[in-house]
């Protein structure tokens, strides 16, 4: 049977457009909704090939349903101009990649779809209509379906059926009585999808429903009697007309040749580079290299299930021995795992895949357990197979996140070597501020939109694991992620260059396997002291609560914001000091750290929320994460997540343990060393007043770390005009607010409220900085034009922070772009410092065959654990370590503590 192809052209616009970030190519055009359309037709054309197919647009001006209704769509805001700019070039390389493109006076694309659908039905052509659009799902029949490319959802009659609740030729009875906010066509107020559903189940059609309307009683039965004048117009609005004068035929839709030159001068122009690469060998009009049939004598073979390329699944030791040949042979290979769970550390093998070249690539399923599933290699024989080419260093292999698959390999007794590249990172090196996942990755730079997890796996309550995903499922999407992000590293490693390659390949691939390493070691904890703690806390909440009770005058729950905002403002009548976007009165940290300086109960809130988080964070939680298997706890270091370079730790996360209270300080004392070690901890030194001083060139601040002086000290006699020894407590604070301040961009409003005193005052404080420290000044007006200049800022070493909002037209965002453009060299730079000690130290440690660990980073602090017979040797050794890393203009400074436990050890 001969097909037909008709896409909503108009639809996809709007939602690639809102769908994807703010693309740009390398002259500065919008291109987000071009990447996004024309990834979707590639792969549309390849899911569905066609005899005849057309993209169909809304052409400019009225149409019919204008004249019929002036309110029709009214309220719909103008075209944004980054979309508008983007339509002309789209409709160009949308006809040079070989489809008809319709635009038809007076009538709107959904009429001309619903033409041509009937057309093709007519004649006994099977149509897919491609729309994100649920007003098209009227034109369903047993002739025509509706697919959407973003979700990927088909809807044949049954599919309308179960996900509205009516058959297609009841959809515009039921667009009818909902109404449709989208074309401003109302319906029947308060009638929602439940409703209408009920309403045309009961009586069949809309003409049922308004026969019987003053049966129907309440509110909604009321406002259906409102309605009845109106609801024949508003069917007729919705109703898509299907025998518009057209000047084309269906079967005159057969696609016409790509125009392959007008397509490179367009890959080149608007920086598709991939597609530009791939135009002389891959035809745009499939999504990538069309797979050759498996063949009908191959009992193993499954065919292949991807648009992306030829994919195989691994089920004979021949296929294997086959493959590990092309593995052995390749210069790179992409590798990836797919597992039970997400938690690296107990996560388990049900495959791996692996790409050798884009497009080509290989599925080895080791633990599909589903009924029915085709016989698999032996999970241990497969491995072992395989373990000498995962543990030979000379053999290069690319992930995305390959720390993740590393443990999953350790969790098998096989140590992951040659890991040559990782796609998340060269993301993360070239832009920090966008997201490094790989599905965002391939929409972003190769124009694809792979198969997400939940397509193959589901989504909450009904997902799967992986090993019941079925065989052909699970090779589509795992080869897939294997040949992507081979094709992503293609694309992103040659425009890592210069201070970005240093980043990348001295850095952060570096400190991906200190990294791993760090988590492998774990942490020991002592449950039983933590249970104490966390008695204890209990036991304060409840002394705690009663205070509460008494401040207010009645019991209350000290977890509920509403409770709360009723006590505070209601019945105790406190000032409000700031509202929610609701209206509410606000009753969060902010407001009750202001209220606290006068009133007792917000104090008390206060500490009880502290005191709270931290025993359901860590001491009722940090006992139940211990590894049954190892006796530790494993958090999880995540490189790509701060747009500074900084390190985040997750599950648990050991960087937001509280130390200004003592009951933070206790959690600490819970991390221990194991018998016969104790716990060092190295602390760099005010280092980001130290970067401060070496990227301003400030003589005022080099004279003083030079010399060894207090800083904050030093700027108190500065700033207060007094000899250094004669400096107050009092003053010191301030100035330690001052020099920490600053180096976030801290306004003088900013500053009078963390000393308490009055803008004026801050401000002169302020000044006299500056007039003391000429340097600083000069610094951060000098990156704030740099970084309004080139949209971003640079560390020390070359890495980029990304400031996207730096010429902004809102000027709060602009106004902490700035902000953020001073500190963030800073930040950046001590981020990149406590990496490079990381490599530094783990290197030293290994050469030196030294039984100390590496346990943990937090913040600008390593933390070890150590034997106590290297005790001497490490401590001594780690600040020439850490402080060697770089030469600044400053000299760097490390603290070394040590103690059984990670508390004792400051």
């Amino acid at each position: 049977m001969k097909t037909l192809l008709l896409v909503d052209g108009s639809s996809y616009l709007y939602r690639a457009f809102h769908a994807m970030p703010d693309l740009r190519s390398p002259s500065g055009e919008p291109t987000g909704a071009i990447y996004g359309v024309l990834s979707m037709l590639r792969r549309l054309r390849a899911d569905y090939p066609s005899d005849y197919s057309a993209c169909v647009f809304d052409a400019k001006g009225k149409t019919f349903r204008d004249d019929w209704y002036p309110a029709y769509k009214a309220q719909r805001p103008p075209m944004p101009d980054d979309l508008r700019s983007q339509i002309e070039p789209l409709l160009q390389v949308v006809a040079a990649s070989g489809w008809n493109i319709l635009m038809i006076d007076g009538v709107e694309a959904d009429d001309v779809i619903g033409t041509l659908s009937s057309q093709a039905a007519e004649a006994g052509v099977q149509c897919t209509i491609s729309t994100g659009d649920k007003d098209l799902a009227q034109l369903v029949n047993p002739q025509v379906r509706l697919v959407n490319t973003m979700t990927n959802e088909i809807l044949d009659e049954a599919g309308v059926t179960a996900k509205f609740g009516v058959p297609p030729e009841r959809i515009v009875d039921y667009l009818t009585l909902t109404g449709d906010a989208v074309d401003n066509v109302p319906g029947v107020s308060k009638c929602g999808p439940k409703t209408a559903v009920k309403w045309l189940t009961q009586y069949g059609t809309l003409d049922g429903v308004t026969t019987h309307a003053g049966e129907i009683s309440g509110v909604v039965g009321e406002n259906l009697r409102n309605a009845l004048e109106w609801l024949p117009q508003a069917k007729r609005l919705l109703t898509v007309k299907c025998d518009v004068a057209l000047p084309n035929h269906f079967d005159d839709l057969a696609a016409p040749q790509q125009d392959t030159q007008q397509l490179k001068e367009f890959f080149e122009r608007f920086g598709l580079k991939s597609w530009l690469r791939d135009i002389e060998s891959v035809s745009l009009t499939s999504a990538a290299v069309t797979p050759p049939a498996a063949s009908p004598h191959d009992s193993n073979a499954i065919a292949p299930v991807s648009s992306s390329g030829c994919y195989e699944a691994i089920l004979s030791m021949e296929q294997l021995q086959s493959w590990l040949a092309k593995l052995t042979q390749a210069d790179l290979v992409s590798v990836d795992t797919e597992t039970t769970g997400l938690d690296a550390m107990s996560a388990r093998l049900v495959g791996i895949s692996f790409a050798v070249e884009p497009h080509h690539a290989a599925y080895l399923p080791l633990a599909h357990t589903y009924p029915g599933a085709p016989d698999q290699l032996d999970f241990d024989l497969a491995l072992s197979t395989l373990k000498p080419w995962l543990e030979n260093p000379s053999h290069k292999k690319v992930g995305q996140n390959l720390k993740y698959d590393q443990h999953i390999f350790a969790n098998h007794g096989i140590a992951l070597a040659g890991v040559a590249e990782d796609t998340l990172l060269e993301s993360y090196v070239l832009e920090s501020h966008k997201p490094h996942n790989m599905d965002d990755l391939a929409l972003r730079h190769l124009g694809v939109k792979t198969i997400s997890y939940a397509e193959v796996a589901g989504k909450g309550a009904k997902q799967i694991g992986f090993n019941q995903v079925d065989l052909e499922t699970a090779t589509r999407y795992a080869a897939e992620d294997a040949d992507i992000t081979l094709q992503l590293h293609h694309v992103l490693s040659p425009q890592l260059e210069g201070g970005l390659a240093h980043i990348y390949r001295e850095i952060e691939l570096p400190s991906r396997e200190v990294l791993y390493v760090m988590e492998r070691n774990g942490v020991l904890l002592d449950a039983r002291l933590l249970n104490v703690q966390s008695r204890e806390l209990g036991e304060k909440l409840l002394a705690l609560e009663s205070q509460a009770y008494e401040a207010a005058g009645q019991p209350f729950n000290l977890n509920s914001p509403k409770q709360i905002q009723e006590i505070l403002f209601d019945k105790l009548k406190l000032p409000v000091k700031k509202k929610t976007p609701s209206g509410t009165p606000s009753t969060d940290e902010e407001v009750l750290q202001e209220l606290a300086l006068d009133y007792p109960l917000p104090k008390i809130l206060l500490e009880y929320r502290s005191l709270a988080k931290l025993k359901s964070t860590y001491t009722d939680k940090l006992p139940q994460m211990v590894n049954p298997r190892t006796g530790r706890v494993h958090t999880s270091y995540s490189q790509a997540v701060a747009v500074t370079g900084r390190l985040a730790s997750s599950d648990p996360n050991l960087q937001n343990i509280p130390v200004r209270t003592a009951e933070g300080r206790r959690i600490r004392e819970a991390f221990i060393a194991s018998p016969g070690s104790h716990i060092i901890s190295a602390d760099y030194s005010q280092i980001e007043l130290r970067i401060m001083a070496h990227l301003s060139g400030d003589s005022g601040l080099l004279e003083a770390f030079s010399q060894g002086q207090d800083i904050h000290r030093a700027t108190a006699a500065e700033v207060f005009g007094v000899s250094p020894e004669l400096v107050s407590n009092e003053q010191r604070r301030y100035a330690k607010v001052i020099n920490f301040g600053l180096i976030y961009g801290m306004s003088a409003f900013g500053l009078a409220s963390q000393l308490n005193i009055e803008r004026s005052a801050a401000q002169a404080y302020m000044d006299r900085y500056f007039a003391r420290y000429p340097g600083v000044a000069d610094y951060m007006q000098r990156t704030r034009i740099q970084a309004k200049q080139q949209g971003y800022v640079e560390t020390v070493f070359g890495r980029r922070l990304w400031l996207p909002e730096i010429n902004g037209a809102n000027g709060m965002r602009r106004q902490a772009a700035e902000r953020a453009a001073i500190n963030a060299p800073m930040q950046g730079t001590a981020a990149d410092l406590i990496k490079l000690a990381m490599i530094a130290v783990q290197r030293w440690l290994e050469e030196q065959r030294c039984h100390t660990r590496l346990i943990m980073q937090v913040h600008d602090e390593l933390v070890l654990e150590v034997p106590d017979d290297e005790l001497a040797k490490v401590s001594e050794m780690l600040p020439e370590l850490m402080c060697g890393v770089a030469n600044l203009q400053v000299p760097l400074a490390v603290s070394v503590g040590m103690g059984k436990n990670w508390e004792a050890a400051h």
